[in-house]
Order: C-alpha cells, then structure tokens, then sequence
C-alpha cells in the first residue's frame, strides 16, 4: 500500500474519562445487548479508501496482490487510485463484516431515515453488526451512499432513494428518524417528514435541541437558524400528538453538538471547521471573541444513548449529549493541538502554526449551549465514555486521511 494513502495505526488503547480501557461499546440492559467490539467498528470508517496507485499494481506479485484485496479487517469495497486520470476503480465486495447470529424471535426489522447521513450511518453500522435486519431510506441531499457501501448485498441491509416527506409503506419494529440535516448550510424544514414517518405504529426517535427537557427554548421566528429550530419543535409536537391519538410508541431523543468520522467536512459546523482549516494549514477562523461555550460528544456515545432510549421504556423527551464544556476559543486551541500532535507522530513538517483569527459572529449564535443529562443517567444509566480529546484524534486523523486520497 502506498505510504501516501496509508493511515497510521489507532492508538493501541483508547482510555475512558475515567481512565478505563475502550474495547468494547453499547450495553446490555433493557433486555437488549448492543455491545460490539470497538476495533470491529474502526473497521468500518478509520481506514485508507483506496488500496494502491494503479502504477503499483504491476511491481506486485500475484499473492502479494490478491492479499491486498482481502484484508480481514478491512470491510469497505477495496478501489485502485488512477493518478494520472484521478479516477477510481472500484472492486466488488466480497466479504461483510461479522454480525452477530440472532434467532428470529430476537431480530429486528429496523427503519432508519436518514441513513446515509453521519448519524445514521454510524447507527446503521452498529445495528448491522448487532444482527438485526435494517432498511435505510435516504434522499441523498446531504447523506451518502458510501458511508453504508460496505453493508450492500448483505441479506440483512437494504437501502431505499426516498424522500420522507412522501408516504413509505412498510413493516417494521423500530423506526430512527433522522433525516433532517442539522449543518448551518442545509437548515430545512422537519415537519412534513416527521408527520410522513409518524405514521407507523413503530417506534421513532427524534433529534431536538434544546437544554433541559422541561426547558421551553426562546426561538427568533425570522433568524436564519428558525427553520431548523421551529422544525423541531413541530416534529415533536407532532410525534406527541400520534402518541395520544393513535397509540403510537414514541422515543424523543434531544441530540447535541456530535462529532466523528463521516462529518461532512464542509458542513460550517464548528468541529469540522477547525480540523480541517488546521490540517490544510490554514488560519482557524473563530466567530465571535471566542467566550461562547459549547460541548461536544463523541459518535459513538450518541449511538449508545439513542439505542438505550429506544429500547427504554421512557416515553420523555431524553437530553444526548457530553456536559463537558469548553469555550470555542480554548476549543480552537485543542484541535490545534491534536493536529500538530498528529501530524508529528506522522512525520508531518508544518510551514508554519496556523493561527486563531476572530471575525463578527452570526447573528442568533448562542452564547451557551450544555445539556443537562440526569434524566439519560437516570432512566437509561447512559453517561459519555469518550473523552473529547480522544474523539478529536479519531476524527483528525479520518479527515487525515481522506485528505491524503484527494477527497477533501
């Protein structure tokens, strides 16, 4: 494998905030085991995309060759780089990665919308692996197809090109409804999607972002975030008014700031930002003096809160998210710092260290935004594992490498 394209190896141990090794992730409580090993689920997302330069193809031999292509670890569909065209050839799959065996009785039919996305991609993976049969629907408008590629074919996976918005008839245990795009760029309306999917009598989860649970929110109707916020507060408006109408199981999860490998690296969320612009040795550019604070939880805690609610009995809206908080300023300080450390581990030579700039903040940017998570540490015994620091490295050294591929 080229040396330019390969990815250096995840730290040997990943420690907890408590100090504890990270080899595993889920739980198993509610009468439902989510635990997957954590190296298997690396698998899927911290690993180079592509397997050679085309122009090394030929210095191999055949096995050395053929090796390349069915790496046990590796799961994604393996692809030669043409540098010369910077073009792709792609190759067929031919092994998935190990789910567990589940008896019927014990396997659910899943629905995610919005599965292609980050969030949902990152769920799909852990479902997949867990044994269940999941369907993804997406629209494409922010997800991706190659974020799931690795799971199509597998008798347990398909995915379907549809707009929530329109009706979707099919059976199903669970539904995790997230398709909504939660990047500054692509603020849309939720509702009509929300009212489309509600629909079935299946369980659904839905992202919110307020503080508290009881915490009514203040909300500028004309600012430029209002379509967002005022979508969700009619998505749960409305996935209450099923419940009491119809009958209908519902979860509520509220979601904060989440971050990991998948992010669309040009999304104007603040941790995609940061990496990026340092990694690019570009200046990190912060909005407002920096005093405004923010918390940030890692992905894989997210995929453990909302698989906990869903299989809880709590029917309350749950707060998901990280309370450690930071300002934006010592947070831009920190990506700095896990880039610079990355990229000298690596054998990275910087031209320069890129600086903080300060430009005018947005209007309607919150001064404050950290949830308070007692109701998921009570209800659902769910608390963040992940440092934020641990989780930064993840995410530098997948922009890392995809920016060694050429696709960012």
């Amino acid at each position: 494998m080229s040396s330019a394209n390969a990815m250096p190896p995840a730290p040997i141990k990943t420690l907890d905030k408590d100090g504890h090794e990270i080899t595993t992730v889920g739980f198993s409580r509610f009468g439902f085991d989510s635990e997957v090993p954590l190296d298997v689920l690396r698998s899927l997302y911290l690993r180079p995309h592509y397997v050679l330069k085309a122009n090394e193809i030929e210095a191999l031999p055949t096995e050395a060759l053929n090796a390349q292509f069915t790496q046990g670890a590796d799961y994604q569909s393996k692809s030669i780089y043409h540098p010369d065209t910077n073009s792709i050839s792609y190759t067929t799959l031919s092994r998935f990665p190990p789910v567990k065996l589940l008896p019927p009785s014990a396997r659910k039919r899943i629905l995610v919308t919005g599965g292609a996305g980050f969030v949902g991609s990152h769920l799909v993976d852990r479902l997949m692996l867990l044994g269940h049969e999941v369907t993804v629907i997406d629209n494409f408008f922010t997800g991706s197809k190659t974020t799931v590629s690795h799971w199509i074919g597998h008798p347990n996976f398909e995915m379907v090109r549809h707009d929530v918005v329109e009706p979707f008839m099919i059976e199903c245990d669970q539904i995790y409804h997230l398709a909504c795009p939660a990047s500054p760029p692509h603020y849309q309306f939720n509702a009509p999607g929300s009212l489309s999917v509600a629909r079935p009598r299946c369980t659904a989860t839905q992202k919110s972002t307020p503080q508290t649970e009881d915490y009514w929110g203040h909300v500028n109707p004309i600012g430029p975030r209002a379509c967002y916020d005022e979508g969700k507060r009619v998505a749960e408006t409305l996935t209450y008014g099923f419940q009491r109408q119809d009958g209908v199981d519902v979860r509520v999860a509220r979601i904060f700031n989440t971050y990991g490998p998948r992010m669309n690296p040009y999304d104007g969320r603040v941790v995609s930002n940061f990496i990026v612009q340092a990694l690019k040795g570009e200046d990190m550019t912060v909005y407002g003096d920096g005093t405004q604070t923010r918390s940030f939880q890692y992905i894989h805690d997210l995929v453990d809160g909302m698989i906990a609610l869903m299989n809880s009995d709590e029917s309350r809206p749950v707060n998901i998210g990280n309370g450690d908080e930071f300002t934006i300023g010592d947070f831009a300080k920190l990506v700095r710092e896990i880039v610079e450390k990355v990229q000298d581990e690596d054998g990275v030579k910087r031209k320069r260290r890129v600086e903080i700039v300060y430009e005018p903040i947005p209007t309607d940017d919150p001064q404050k935004r950290r949830p308070d998570t007692t109701r998921a540490k009570e209800s659902l015994q769910w608390q963040p594992r992940w440092t934020v620091r641990m989780g930064l490295e993840e995410m530098v050294r997948y922009y890392k490498a995809k920016m060694a591929e050429g696709s960012l």
